[in-house]
């Protein structure tokens, strides 16, 4: 992860992407049921939850998106993605502490952090604050379409090197022209235009 210093940046919701307020709000609600599942003694539910939101939420969605912003020109996206990726996975390292203990405490170390060890360090609560809902739900929208288009990529065998043009017909224009770079970027797509009809001669529909 680059993070280029070992300093906590503190989080700036105002300068939050869309992106950044989905995992945020994803990661908010893990700690609500990861709280109570472990309050009813429900381990093998918590351990699950943090499993499911660590490799496909975290580590196969925004740990990709935020690839573009670290490594651009303009600092402030960047360090505002370095300020939330810190925050999102050092405290899911706290929901972890308990069941791996040793690993999550060595890892832990190596992070930006302002405890001299994660064992002292307060549990994580739930925000209100961090509850973005209306946004979690628009960029789930764009999520569904990536997948999509990768599923049908992957039927036709359309290595990732060939870009497509991707026409979206919708009700919510807005949001997927809000969410084009992340098609782009993650559907492998040349161009996303967005519109209420579009022939589909000689395309592929998903």
């Amino acid at each position: 992860m680059n993070l280029e210093s070992d300093k906590v940046l503190p989080l700036e919701p105002d300068k939050f992407a869309l992106e950044d307020k989905w995992i945020i709000s994803k990661y908010n609600t893990l700690v609500r049921d990861v709280t109570e599942n472990l309050e009813h003694f429900e381990l093998g539910m918590a351990v699950q939850k943090l499993y499911d939101f660590i490799w496909d939420v975290f580590c196969d969605w925004y740990i990709e998106i935020c690839k573009t912003r670290l490594n651009g020109d303009d600092k402030t996206a960047a360090d505002t993605a370095r300020s939330v990726l810190t925050y999102v996975f050092t405290n899911t390292l706290a929901l972890l502490h308990p069941f791996m203990p040793f690993i999550t405490e060595e890892i832990w170390q190596s992070m930006p952090h302002s405890s001299d060890v994660l064992m002292t360090t307060d549990w994580p609560v739930w925000r209100e604050e961090f509850s973005f809902a209306s946004e979690e739900a628009e960029f789930e929208k764009i999520m569904l379409v990536i997948k999509a288009i990768r599923n049908r990529r992957a039927e036709m065998n359309v290595p990732p090197s060939k870009k497509a043009s991707v026409f979206i017909q919708t009700k919510f224009p807005e949001t997927f022209l809000a969410g084009a770079p992340y098609i782009r970027q993650l559907a492998w797509g040349s161009e996303v235009v967005v519109g209420d009809a579009f022939s589909a001669e000689g395309a592929v529909r998903v």
